[in-house]
C-alpha cells in the first residue's frame, strides 16, 4: 500500500496474499485519511482508493480489470467511484460535441456548440458541488474542493492590464476558499503541494512582505495540524533558504524569528539546526534597508580606507577576485556604465578583492584595464584577517554573505543597503530611477 504525501509517493504497508489471493493490510497505527494506492511487487501501480475514518473495509479487485474495483463497507470509496463514472460520461459527451465543431457551417452553428460545451462544464461543476454538499466531511469532498477553480464573472474578458490585475486579485482572494490548512488529510493527496506552488508562483507577489503575509496566514492556521504545521514550516524554510528572487532572504529571517526561535527547532536534527542558524546569522547583517556592516580595508597604495569614510549619494560595493573570469568581464562593463552615467550622479565604487594574497594580480589587472581613478580598489591584509579570527567575530565575507563573485551591494548616502544580488543592468535602472525621484 502506497500513499500520496505532499509531492512524493511513499510505501506505508505491505500485505501478502494467500492461496485464495486474499490479503490484509493491518497497520499498527491508524493511517491518516487520504488517497492511497495499491502497487504490485514489481512496483506497478494498480489502482487508487481512499482510506477514511474507521478504515475497516474490503476491496475486491482483479489485476486484469483494474477499472472495476469494488468496495464493501466504504461509502467514501463508493462516492468517489460514482463521481469518477459520472465524470467520464461527461468528458465523453464533451469530446463528442467537440468533434462536431469542424462540421459547423455557420457562426450560429459554432456558437450553439460552444453554448452546449459551457452547459457541460456547468454540469461538471454542479456534480462536484452536489457531492460536496451531500458529504462535506468526506475525503472525496476534500479532493473535489482542492480541484475547484475560482469562478470568474460571466463574460470576464482580459482587455487591459487592469482587467488582468483585477482577475488575479479575485483568484487570490478566493483561491483557498473552503480549504482548512490544519487538515492533515490535505497532505495525503497528490494535489495540495502543487496547489501551494501554483499559488506562490502566480498569485503572490515575489516581494518579501507579500510572501511573508501569505506564509503567516497559512502557518498560523495550520498550527493545530499535527502533521500539516511541521510540513509547511519545513517546506517554506527549504524554499526560502536559498530564494529565487532578490530580497527574499527576509522571508527566512521571518520564519526563524517567529517560529524556530520560539521552540520549533525541535523539528530539526542537529545538522539541519546548525545549517539554519549559520545561514540566518549570515543574513542578519545585510538585509535591504539595514545599515551596511563596516568595512575597513587597505587600498592599492597601502592606505587604510573605510567604507564609512566614503562620501557620496550612492556607494557600490563590488566583491571580486582578480583571477575570476566572470569578474574580469563584469568589471569593465561596470566601468563603462560608470563613465557614461554613474560618475555624473556621484556614484562611488568600493571594489574589494576577496583574495587578499593576490595584491600584485589586482594591481596588474587595474593598470591594464585603465580603470577610472575614482574607483577604490582595496583588500583585507593578512594581519587584519588574523586579528578578526582571534576575536572570534564574523568576518566581512560572512557579514556580506559572499558565496559567489562578483557580488554587488548598492548603498545610499547614509550607507543603508538599497539593493543586493542585482546584475549590472538592473542596478543601472535602479540608480537612474532613484536619481530622478531625488531631483523632483
Amino acid at each position: 500500500m502506497g500513499a500520496y504525501y505532499g509531492n512524493k509517493q511513499i510505501i506505508v504497508d505491505t500485505a501478502y496474499l494467500n492461496e485464495k489471493s486474499e490479503g490484509h493490510f493491518n497497520n499498527k497505527y491508524q493511517l491518516t485519511d487520504g488517497l492511497y494506492f495499491v502497487i504490485s511487487p514489481d512496483k506497478k501501480k494498480l489502482f487508487d482508493f481512499l482510506v477514511t475514518d474507521g478504515q475497516l473495509f474490503d476491496i475486491i479487485a482483479d489485476t486484469a480489470n483494474r477499472s472495476n474495483v469494488k468496495f464493501i463497507g466504504s461509502p467514501d470509496n463508493d462516492l468517489l467511484k460514482y463521481y469518477s463514472q459520472k465524470t467520464i460520461a461527461i468528458i465523453k459527451e464533451n469530446a463528442l460535441l467537440a468533434s462536431t465543431y469542424k462540421t459547423a457551417k455557420t457562426r450560429a452553428d459554432s456558437m450553439l456548440i460552444i453554448d452546449k460545451q459551457q452547459s457541460i462544464s456547468i454540469k461538471l461543476d454542479e456534480l462536484k458541488d452536489s457531492i460536496i454538499k451531500v458529504a462535506p466531511k468526506s475525503v472525496t469532498a476534500l479532493l473535489l474542493t482542492l480541484g475547484k477553480q475560482v469562478k470568474l464573472p460571466k463574460g470576464n474578458i482580459l482587455k487591459t492590464k487592469q482587467d488582468t490585475l483585477n482577475t488575479v486579485q479575485l483568484i487570490r482572494k478566493h483561491y483557498w476558499d473552503d480549504v482548512s490548512f490544519n487538515d492533515d488529510r490535505l497532505l495525503y493527496t497528490p494535489f495540495f503541494e502543487n496547489k501551494i506552488d501554483t499559488y506562490y508562483k502566480y498569485y503572490v507577489s515575489p516581494v518579501s512582505d507579500s510572501v511573508i503575509n501569505a506564509l503567516q496566514y497559512m502557518l498560523l492556521y495550520a498550527r493545530t495540524g499535527k502533521q500539516m504545521y511541521p510540513y509547511l514550516l519545513l517546506k517554506f524554510t527549504n524554499e526560502y533558504f536559498n530564494p529565487q528572487h532578490s530580497g527574499q532572504n527576509k522571508v527566512l529571517l521571518y520564519l526563524f524569528n517567529n517560529f524556530f526561535l520560539r521552540g520549533d527547532t525541535t523539528l530539526l536534527n542537529p545538522a539541519a539546526k546548525k545549517m539554519l542558524f549559520d545561514r540566518v546569522y549570515q543574513l542578519m547583517a545585510n538585509q535591504v534597508g539595514d545599515k551596511a556592516p563596516p568595512l575597513d580595508m587597505t587600498d592599492i597604495g597601502g592606505k587604510s580606507v573605510s567604507l564609512y569614510s566614503i562620501s557620496s549619494p550612492y556607494t557600490l560595493i563590488v566583491f571580486w577576485d582578480p583571477t575570476c573570469p566572470h569578474c574580469q568581464k563584469e568589471l569593465p562593463h561596470l566601468d563603462s556604465i560608470y563613465k557614461a552615467k554613474w560618475k555624473a550622479l556621484g556614484v562611488k565604487i568600493y571594489c574589494i578583492n576577496v583574495n587578499g594574497i593576490l595584491v600584485n594580480e589586482m594591481k596588474s589587472y587595474v593598470n591594464n584595464k585603465h580603470f577610472n581613478n575614482d574607483w577604490i580598489f582595496a583588500y583585507q591584509t593578512d594581519e587584519a584577517q588574523k586579528t578578526i579570527a582571534k576575536q572570534g567575530v564574523p568576518n566581512y565575507l560572512q557579514l556580506y554573505d559572499i558565496a559567489d563573485i562578483p557580488t554587488l551591494y548598492l548603498l545610499d548616502a547614509e550607507k543603508h543597503i538599497i539593493a543586493k544580488d542585482l546584475n549590472t543592468d538592473q542596478l543601472d535602472r535602479l540608480i537612474q530611477l532613484k536619481s530622478k525621484s531625488l531631483t523632483k
